[in-house]
């Protein structure tokens, strides 16, 4: 899956896309996508200027994304909707992610109940687990 599927899939937009391509889906079940970290991305700047590390929080947003990309792949009619994310739990950073890294994100769907999604997420870099946790979340609706 390309950027321009994902941007269909999704609706994230740069900065804050953070997901470069799709390698793998099962819609509604799997899929693996691919981060390719780069210097010039505007939260390098100050985090950390002089040793430069990927956010936590924005290797979470890559799970969520990643999730969504299962989830919306799933209905086609769901294709640029909001997922909400619901919960993170039990996520765990490994090793610091920098820039030149290609972050490899898996989320495998571990249950869905009444709209709700849980996924299995794992971030890994050259096969080195870099971070893994729980993610939980569910597609906006119309009302939203």
């Amino acid at each position: 899956m390309d950027i321009d599927e994902i941007l269909r899939l999704l609706p994230h937009r740069y900065p804050f896309l953070m997901i470069d391509r799709v390698e793998s889906v099962d819609p509604g079940v799997s899929a693996t996508a691919i981060k390719c970290v780069s210097v010039n991305e505007p939260q390098f700047q100050g985090h950390f200027p002089a040793t430069p590390i990927m956010p936590g929080v924005l290797i979470c947003e890559a799970f969520a994304q990643t999730a969504g990309i299962v989830a919306l792949s799933a209905q086609p009619d769901l294709a640029g909707k909001t997922m909400y994310l619901l919960g993170l739990d039990k996520v765990r950073f490994r090793r610091p992610v920098r820039p030149g890294d290609r972050l490899e994100i898996v989320a495998q769907k571990e249950s869905e109940v009444r709209g709700i999604w849980k996924f299995a997420v794992t971030a890994t870099v050259d096969g080195v687990k870099v971070a893994n946790g729980t993610v939980m979340a569910t597609v906006a609706s119309a009302e939203n």
